[in-house]
Order: structure tokens, then sequence, then C-alpha cells
């Protein structure tokens, strides 16, 4: 079993918390963990690459010269694939899906490596509360400094909204607020 000790905003250890057996026992395995962020990313990926037909491009409405008599070639558009201008081939749509299925145990199970990987490099910490009277962003800084992971990206994930907290931490570039049911493997 696994502890991580319950800090106060002051960096003291006040309590201990013992972690569930699904996360202190966990191996990591880093395919599977990769597999459920690329399929995230790719989720959030939009199709936004769109080329047009022949039947989608302006003009091209009446055939450019006679069929015959002329010498020159047999054309019916100017809009076809072969012209300057014309409508484009095997081009990409915006009909394509960059959807992955990611089962929920796989992705439950993937976050959970990840909690793990950032207990055994003491990059997580739990506090007893965040409920303290700061009304500058500048005291709430200086608070966090306190803290043993100090660094240059900090996640704080909350159980419940604190409008005051989130109104203190919004202007630190490197802090990013969550709540707990949104945590996700790329946060």
């Amino acid at each position: 079993m696994g502890n991580i000790d319950i800090l106060n905003y002051k960096g003291e250890k006040v309590d201990v918390f013992e972690l569930p057996t699904k996360i202190s026992s966990i191996k990591i395995k880093p395919g599977l963990v990769h597999f459920v962020a690329t399929a995230k990313l790719s989720n959030l990926r939009k199709s936004t690459a769109h080329t047009k037909t022949r039947g989608e491009v302006r003009g091209g409405g009446r055939k450019p010269w006679r069929q015959k008599g002329t010498g020159r070639a047999r054309a019916g558009s100017i809009r076809s694939p072969i012209w300057k201008g014309g409508g484009v081939i095997f081009g990409p749509r915006k009909t394509r899906n960059y959807y992955k299925k990611v089962n929920k145990k796989m992705a439950r199970q993937a976050l959970n490596m990840c909690l793990k990987d950032k207990l055994d490099n003491k990059k997580l910490v739990i506090l007893e509360n965040l409920n303290f009277e700061v009304k500058k962003t500048k005291e709430f800084v200086d608070i966090l400094k306190h803290l043993p992971v100090w660094q240059k990206k900090l996640l704080i994930i909350l159980s419940k909204k604190d409008n005051k907290l989130i109104k203190v931490a919004r202007n630190i570039s490197f802090i990013k607020l969550l709540r707990l049911n949104l945590l996700n493997i790329l946060d």
C-alpha cells in the first residue's frame, strides 16, 4: 500500500492518506498510456482540409466550344480537373473521421498509471484544504512556493467548484485548475 502525506498550505505534514491498492500496486504500461493519449488527441482533431470537386467549383455551366469542327479536343466544361481552375480529383474532404474508440476501463487504467507515475516521481501532493482567505494572485503564488511540487507547470484538481480560487489563479499562466470529474490523461 502506498501512502501520501497530506499537507497544509504552509507545506507542513498534517496527516497521511492511504492510496487505494488499484493505484499503488498498478504496473505502468507505457504502450497503453500512449494509446489512450493519442486517441484523446485524435478525438479532439477536426478535419479541416477540403478540396472542391468539379461539381462544386464555381462556373463551367455550358460547353466551352462545340463538339466538332473546331480542330480542338472535345471539352464539356471549363471546370474539368485537367483545366486550370478546375476541380480536384482525389483531394482531401471534410468527411474524414479521426475518432478512435477507447474503452472506459482502459482510459481509467491509463489515468491511474499516470497518477502512479506522478506519485513515484514525487510530483503529487494532497492538500488539506484550499479554503484559505487569499484575495490576490501574488499571495496565492507565495503559498504555492511553500509546496514541494513548485515547478513550471501545476495542475490543481478541485473536488468542487471554488469561484474564489478560480478568480485568484486564472491569471497565472503555468497553473491549470480542473474539477475532479473532468480529470483526464492529457492534463
